[in-house]
């Protein structure tokens, strides 16, 4: 596993508004769909995890709009770990289109999920196989 994680969707018109612009809401979506992706990779399915009582939970996002992202188009979403702890991280995410040959970033933000208990919601430690998984990272 690399630094980073690489996932690619594209823009249909149900993520757009009148105008044809992605509604910023959706880039959350984006993301979301990304970080599950970037689990996936490591060897971590939802499903298993939730097997175990624990889920992550968004804290905090902190979203940079920087252009729009436009219907029909591919977006790479690039996901990485920027901070971890016991019981949380951070995940530094961009999103990117190919426009005029060139690759243009679109949007990013800083992730940080809380690890909890699926019954209670309180905040527990990682589990070791996945903090392990991302403490190289």
């Amino acid at each position: 596993m690399t630094a980073a994680s690489e996932f690619s969707c594209r823009v249909y018109f149900e993520d757009t508004d009148a105008g044809g612009v992605v509604y910023n809401a959706n880039y959350l979506k984006f993301y979301e769909r990304a970080r599950t992706e970037f689990l996936r990779a490591l060897g971590f399915e939802q499903d298993d995890l939730l097997e175990q009582r624990i889920v992550f939970v968004v804290r905090n996002i902190t979203v940079d709009f920087i252009q729009a992202a436009r219907f029909n188009e591919v977006l790479l979403v690039r996901t990485s770990i920027g901070q971890l702890k016991k019981a949380s991280l951070v995940f530094d995410q961009h999103i990117y289109t190919q426009r005029n040959d060139q690759e243009l970033l679109l949007n990013s933000a800083q992730v940080k999920v809380v690890c909890v208990t699926a019954d209670e919601f309180k905040p527990t430690a990682i589990p070791k196989k996945i903090y392990e998984c991302l403490t190289p990272i």
